[in-house]
């Protein structure tokens, strides 16, 4: 019964104004009872204790209740209950994302905690999880640079290999143009309506065969859009290491990140550079790039409405008949 009540609305709620009268009707009622009801002195009762006994007089007060029934239901169906049925189309125009990732041996420096590395994972993941309607992928790259995975809508598989990764997957090195080419090259025959990378890294490109500047033409081509991401305190930072006897030392190290070209990467192809020296700052700039990447939603509503005022127009005249009907047959002078 309460799921048929789900979703109800009246087209005309004022008529339950006239619940009001309700009231009136029972006070009526009593004043009118009271105003019959005579008085009747006898010398004792004990000639009434052998005749037949009835219970009609428990339901002495019928006329009143079902005639508050019938009115309650004419007022309900008055006010024309509907069922509203509602639902939405929605057009979304997807952002296709890859996120380039530095796995150098750099990125174990621990400015961040627990290093930049882990989290920069961290922090992506929970960029990923804030974008269930976008294709993202994963680049990494160090010496050299390979897809981690391709473009999906799959969030859970990629959260698992982003997880996954590690420093010593590929030869070490800072291959920034290569990282960036792999990624835009996952992108180029995209047809979103936007194509961004985010490219993280935290030092100088040394290696590789493409330069930074090059791949980002080749961005700039593919309508690709990059945001570069310099991860790093200023100075210096403590790297581990091991000592033949396994155990961890810290050195510092100098932070030398290459933000000249990551300026130019994010001014030739349209995005914007960051810079980030904890984690979070780190998380800011994410949240800065999720606002400025925003999916296009086109939503368009349908609204159907049922009418149901007749269940309760039935009621009105099922009780008003059962009120003539008792009154005319069982009641009939019983109750006077």
């Amino acid at each position: 019964m309460m799921d048929w009540f789900k979703g109800i609305e009246f087209a005309h709620p004022g008529f339950f104004w006239l619940f009001l009268i309700i009231p009136l009707m029972i006070g009526w009622y009593i004043w009118r009872n009271r105003a019959l009801q005579g008085t009747l002195s006898i010398s004792s009762m004990a000639g009434f204790s052998w005749g037949p006994k009835s219970y009609l007089h428990i339901f002495r007060h019928y006329g009143i209740v079902l005639r508050i029934l019938t009115f309650s239901a004419l007022i309900v169906a008055m006010a024309r209950p509907q069922s509203a049925l509602s639902w939405e189309n929605e057009t979304t125009e997807g952002i296709d994302i890859m996120i380039a990732s530095d796995i150098s041996g750099s990125m174990l420096s621990e400015d961040f905690q627990p290093n930049r590395l882990e989290a920069g994972k961290n922090i992506a993941v929970d960029f990923i999880k804030g974008r269930p309607n976008d294709r993202i992928g994963l680049v990494i790259f160090s010496g050299e640079a390979f897809t981690q995975c391709p473009l999906t809508i799959d969030h859970d598989v990629l959260i698992n290999l982003f997880q996954g990764i590690h420093n010593g997957m590929i030869d070490d090195g800072t291959a920034i143009g290569m990282g960036l080419a792999t990624a835009v090259n996952r992108l180029k025959d995209s047809e979103a309506k936007s194509k961004v990378v985010i490219l993280l890294t935290d030092g100088v490109n040394n290696t590789g065969s493409i330069p930074p500047i090059t791949a980002a033409e080749i961005a700039k081509q593919f309508n690709v859009r990059v945001y570069t991401v310099g991860i790093g305190t200023n100075g210096s930072a403590p790297y581990p290491f091991k000592d033949q006897a396994g155990n961890i030392h810290y050195q510092n190290i100098p932070v030398d990140v290459d933000e000249k070209t990551l300026m130019k990467i994010a001014d030739i192809t349209g995005g914007k550079y960051f810079r980030a020296h904890n984690n979070e700052e780190l998380t800011g700039i994410y949240q800065q790039i999720d606002k400025l990447e925003k999916v296009k939603i086109a939503v368009t509503q349908f609204h159907k409405k049922t009418e149901r005022y007749l269940p309760f127009a039935i009621l009105a005249v099922i009780f008003l008949s059962l009120e003539f009907l008792l009154g005319n047959t069982i009641f009939k002078g019983a109750l006077t």
